[in-house]
């Protein structure tokens, strides 16, 4: 019998509505192959988690054109009504611990659970009360050679051809709607990425993609001069990172760079400025971030409202479901709030808090001890991703944002200097929120709902903090994190730390390169600040650090990216380390703790269990001219106490890496309670560094 080769014919519902309980009821999936499939099986994706569908839950037969039809048998009960993301795949090995990546044959089928239809109800309007929202809008691709800019194939001109309307047309339709519908304070924040604008630039010169992004900015530039009654862009270009990397993980002058490069490029092509207001690439957020984002000329940063509610002491943890563990007590020194809800006819994992959903000022308590604060902007993490699916029609905005409107009236946690704001953001190029039926269709049904209930307030982020402006003498603190998408966004931004448990992880090898490359990039800056490669070399730096080379983990053409990149820069630079002094300190970078809660919970098989109370710090570390010492400082209750770290090694690499940064760990003392800390570092020129303040609670 012969081993299959691909799948067709496959028989999947595009919806179907929940029964009475609000799950999923049972159903099939069928697909055709045209061999056997050693190991057929299928994933459903939603809420979180998954649910792998194998062995004798499928079925299969042999047809009458040689190949095998296979069933499989979806149980009821398994999702509430949301977005199911299904993955259908085989593997070709009957071995399956031979099996590697290109052995797994993968298709892909989205389906729609519906919410049980839900009685009208009459809109009542509490007096004063109004809640404020916007919507964000996310444009980015990356290089996909990191070395080579100037890559392209049949591929790329397939995947920026299908989204001429997302990179021209289709926001300018939707910001016109709410000028023409009268929305006073209406409008949107879109996020675009410096490599994706100079791909289409290139597109544009070169006649790709058949010619179709002629002339691609120019609506955006005319619906950029395009007003709210205050004054403020209807349309603004949010600061963003060049390219799209994890601010949370790179130094603070490359967080800098990025943005004023940024900055250049929003000016230059769209006869704008960026806005003061950040959307971070991944929406990932960490306090340490802050000094970078101030120094920047950045006024307030977006976040994952998650990370504000897990940071609240007695925070109502929702388990597995959540799809991430326990915050971190050390993270969880936020009062406690009485107004928690949990979400309906969306998929919510976890419940929200209506108070705790508006612009605040976040600080950060560096080394030294000053307090460094920026107003931080919550996008709202359940109601978002349901937004995201489609917009008005696909996310019920009177249902949804109405529980909201009644968990705030029913506590009377109503402060009408502050009210209620946070943002609903997604892909503008993907899936359901980068639709074409999102930004003209359902962004017309928005309009006209939000004229017959006046509850809800369409407005831009510049005008609610104009007119509703925080209170910077009530900072808050914010867990770190990223959104959903991201694995939950967890914490530790474990996305981008991929197998960090396994002897060798291509997210780690990644990193200890990378560190690497800015130590020399940097050095040369400090020391020879003209010479003639830094240029190209500190771009290639900046493009390495783009966020989705180790977002796809365990596919060489990615995990090779980083490495690639810094063996050019290597080949520029490298000459030129003996030849200038170095007064430039070690490259520390962020450090990270396993297991992620000492002595609290970490992840079982399908499970939480308790996690160990002895813990292990670990970083990278790179300077050219060698370490002479590196060391953990810890602050207890106590008093301060300092650890010389274990130094092993440059981390070895599987991609020919040049040179990798050294890995360096420590053990953490066990019982020592709430913790901050930081690393220092120095060369052997004397030259001293030292990370962020660190935290963390040691049971």
């Amino acid at each position: 019998m012969s081993i299959f080769s691909k799948l067709s014919d496959i028989n999947c519902p595009e919806s179907l509505a929940c029964d009475a309980s609000g799950k999923n009821p049972s159903f099939e999936i069928s697909f055709r192959a045209d061999g056997i499939i050693p190991f057929p099986q299928v994933i459903l994706h939603g809420e979180g988690r998954q649910k792998i569908i194998k062995d004798e839950a499928i079925g299969s037969r042999a047809d009458d054109k040689g190949g095998y039809i296979y069933t499989a048998k979806i149980p009821a009960g398994l999702f509430a009504a949301n977005h199911i993301h299904i993955q259908i795949e085989g593997c070709r090995q009957a071995d399956l611990s031979r099996a590697g990546g290109d052995d797994w044959i993968k298709v892909y089928r989205d389906l729609r659970l519906e919410a049980p239809p839900r009685a009208a109800r009459k809109i009542e309007i509490a007096d004063g009360i109004k809640v404020y929202f916007s919507i964000h809008k996310h444009m980015h691709q990356p290089y996909y050679r990191a070395a080579d800019p100037d890559y392209w194939d049949g591929e790329k001109d397939e995947i920026f051809g299908s989204r001429v309307g997302n990179y021209t047309g289709f926001l300018p339709a939707a910001v016109r709607q709410y000028d023409e519908g009268n929305l006073p304070h209406a409008g949107l924040s879109t996020s675009w990425s410096g490599s994706l604008i100079e791909q289409l630039d290139r597109c544009e010169a070169q006649g790709l993609c058949g010619g179709r992004f002629s002339g691609w900015k120019n609506e955006l530039r005319g619906i950029a001069g395009a007003k709210t009654a205050l004054g403020n862009p209807r349309m603004a270009f949010s600061a963003f990172g060049y390219f799209h990397p994890l601010m949370a993980l790179i130094p603070e002058r490359n967080i800098v760079r990025h943005i004023q490069w940024h900055q250049d490029a929003i000016r230059a092509h769209f006869g704008a400025e960026a806005s003061k207001v950040l959307f971070p690439p991944e929406t990932a957020f960490h306090v340490r971030m802050i000094p970078a984002l101030k120094e920047a000329g950045i006024e307030a940063v977006i976040y994952d409202s998650i990370h504000r509610y897990r940071a609240c002491r007695d925070y109502p943890y929702a388990g597995i479901n959540e799809g991430m563990l326990p915050p971190n007590p050390a993270e969880q020194v936020n009062p406690p709030i009485d107004d928690w809800l949990q979400l309906h006819n969306i998929w919510a994992g976890s419940k929200i808090s209506p108070s705790l959903m508006r612009p605040e000022y976040i600080a950060y308590e560096d080394p030294d001890g000053k307090i460094h604060k920026i107003i931080g902007i919550p996008a709202e993490r359940y109601i978002g991703n349901e937004d995201a699916r489609g917009g008005f029609g696909a996310l019920q905005y009177a249902d949804v944002l109405g529980q909201v409107y009644d968990r705030i009236v029913e506590t009377g946690s109503f402060d009408p200097k502050h009210p209620p704001f946070f943002l609903l953001h997604s892909d503008g190029d993907n899936h359901g929120g980068g639709a074409d039926s999102y930004y003209h269709h359902n962004t017309g049904e928005l309009v006209r709902w939000l004229h017959q209930d006046p509850r809800f307030e369409l407005t831009t982020s510049e005008d609610y903090l104009q007119r509703f402006p925080p209170d910077p003498a009530q900072a808050v603190h914010i867990e770190p994190g990223s959104w959903s998408g991201a694995d939950n966004g967890d914490p530790q931004f474990m996305k981008w730390f991929s197998r960090y448990d396994q002897p060798y992880s291509p997210d780690l090898n990644s990193w200890a390169v990378l560190t690497a490359l800015q130590n020399l990039v940097h050095t040369i800056e400090d020391s020879a600040p003209e010479h003639a490669a830094l240029q190209e070399a500190s771009r290639l730096m900046l493009t390495a650090e783009t966020s989705c080379y180790w977002y796809w983990t365990g596919q060489d053409v990615w995990d090779k990216q980083v490495t690639e990149a810094a063996n050019k820069g290597w080949q520029l630079l490298g000459s030129a380390v003996k030849q200038v002094g170095d007064s430039t300190g070690p490259t520390i970078f962020a450090p990270w703790v396993t297991p992620e809660n000492p002595g609290g919970d970490c992840w079982g098989q399908g499970c939480l269990k308790a996690a160990p109370r002895e813990a292990t710090l670990h970083t990278f570390i790179h300077d050219l001219s060698g370490l002479k010492r590196s060391t953990l400082v810890l602050r207890t209750a106590s008093g301060e106490k300092r650890l010389d770290l274990n130094n092993h090694g440059p981390y070895p690499s599987h991609t020919g890496a040049s040179v990798s940064a050294d890995y360096c760990t420590a053990s953490l003392p066990v019982g020592a309670g709430n913790v901050r800390y930081y690393i220092e570092a120095e060369d052997s020129r004397g030259n001293v560094s030292r990370s962020a303040l660190e935290r963390i609670y040691l049971a």
